[in-house]
């Protein structure tokens, strides 16, 4: 059972994203899951801002992607992410993304990341607010 509720949101593409094979670029996709990631830990109070500011914070250790469609110039987006796990020092982080013209799936994927001490560049112990912040984030208040 994911920890988090999902972050959704639509995004229109954009005309450089496009690659000369007519679609969107595979690139592209990875950015779009990290663009997800940043707003949704941004959303449940925990931006790159205050990370930095802490000393502490995320890094990828590896992303999984599966391209399932095209998506083609003009068309809009839904991103969806989520926090499927987090256990000691890594997260997984879960992705799909729709055609908002047909609702179908053209995407889907994962994120390890790895909670590290920015100084010494080594994994710690992911602190149990930013757990609590993303499995709180979006409920209704008790």
């Amino acid at each position: 059972m994911p920890i988090s509720k999902p972050l959704e949101y639509d995004r229109p593409v954009k005309p450089e994203e496009i690659d000369g094979l007519g679609h969107v670029n595979n690139q592209v996709y990875l950015d779009w899951f990290m663009e997800a990631a940043t707003r949704h830990s941004a959303a449940v109070g925990w931006d790159i801002e205050r990370m930095i500011k802490m000393g502490e914070g995320w890094v990828v250790r590896r992303h999984e992607i599966d391209y399932l469609q095209s998506v083609l110039p003009g068309e809009t987006v839904r991103m969806r992410t989520w926090v499927e796990t987090a256990e000691r020092a890594s997260s997984k982080r879960c992705y799909e993304i729709f055609r908002k013209s047909d609702g179908r799936k053209v995407c889907e994927g994962s994120t390890l990341w790895v909670w590290i001490n920015y100084k010494t560049g080594r994994p710690a112990r992911i602190p149990e607010a930013v757990v609590t912040a993303f499995m709180s984030w979006g409920q209704p208040a008790a």
